[in-house]
């Protein structure tokens, strides 16, 4: 009867330890910098008048993250960018942008060089969810004033390329799809939860991912997340190009225990469908042509 009810209590504390609650957030020390580092690796497949496009897009960047301030439900920090280049592969050669390149011929590179060290700022939830961004527009603004060699239809056609690429609404949902992954309630090992990301760049879309507490060890929460990614075709904005697509993403990622910060994490997303380019004078009468992506992005923290 002893060996009985001391194999009752252990059985009892080992489905207690499994049934622990945890609460997965960010807990940042106020003066200290966070880093992400990010490589997106993009292959895309178009299929133009019976012609097949294949362009190959490797996009890298490490952003730093400093803590200002905090209250009990948000975070204010300080973001900037330390690094940006982006290289394409298209059919007809291959183009990269660096904000390291130094050449002053090289104006794309240029403007990227322009916006590093410029801080803007953005509002955190412990969970990960940005609340808001500042300045990021007027940072734009005042990098593309600095090049007086470009004025008039020029300079507005590229801030409007590089405010729907790099501006408030961009990268709100670019970071987010990077650390909005923490639940707002507490969570045992296998629990599931639901984030909802909404992505505004060229291509508009929404995502929902299913998140899974798969594991824990002694310094890190390992994440497993499967979901869906949904363009908006009839979203209006400035692009002449409309996007008809949706796919999978699959994410893991590892968070540290002590901050919340993600310090490793491999997502990949495949997705397909049409792409619409209106009327314009190089394109008459506009075409519809398919198009797919398979993509990988790889952040670390350092």
């Amino acid at each position: 009867m002893k060996h009985a009810f001391l194999l009752f209590l252990s059985f009892t504390a080992a489905i207690t330890s499994h049934a622990q609650k945890l609460k997965l957030a960010l807990h940042l020390t106020r003066g200290n910098t966070y880093n992400m580092v990010n490589t997106t690796t993009s292959a895309i497949k178009q299929t133009i008048n019976g012609q097949v496009n294949n362009i190959n897009v490797t996009l890298s960047g490490t952003n730093s993250f400093k803590v200002l301030s905090a209250d009990d439900s948000l975070y204010y920090m300080e973001v900037t960018y330390k690094n940006v280049s982006m290289k394409m592969d298209l059919p007809t050669g291959s183009v990269t942008f660096d904000s390291r390149k130094k050449d002053s011929t090289d104006v794309m590179s240029s403007i990227l060089g322009g916006m590093i060290d410029q801080p803007f700022t953005a509002t955190f939830t412990k969970s990960g969810k940005i609340r808001s961004i500042g300045n990021l527009e007027n940072m734009i603004s005042s990098v593309l004033d600095g090049f007086r060699q470009i004025q008039g239809v020029q300079k507005e056609q590229i801030k409007a390329r590089f405010i729907q690429s790099f501006g408030s609404q961009a990268i709100k949902g670019s970071i987010e799809m990077s650390t909005a992954v923490l639940p707002e309630t507490s969570v045992a090992k296998n629990d599931k939860w639901t984030v909802r990301t909404y992505l505004q760049t060229t291509m508009k879309a929404d995502v929902e991912t299913v998140y899974q507490l798969v594991n824990v060890t002694p310094t890190s929460y390992l994440i497993h997340g499967e979901g869906t990614i949904i363009t908006n075709p009839k979203e209006p904005g400035a692009s002449p190009m409309n996007y008809d697509m949706k796919g999978t993403i699959v994410s893991d990622i590892k968070v540290d225990k002590a901050t919340g910060w993600i310090t490793q994490s491999i997502t990949k997303q495949n997705i397909n469908g049409t792409v619409a380019i209106k009327d314009n004078p190089d394109t008459p009468g506009g075409i519809t042509f398919p198009m797919s992506m398979i993509a990988e992005t790889v952040i670390t923290d350092k």
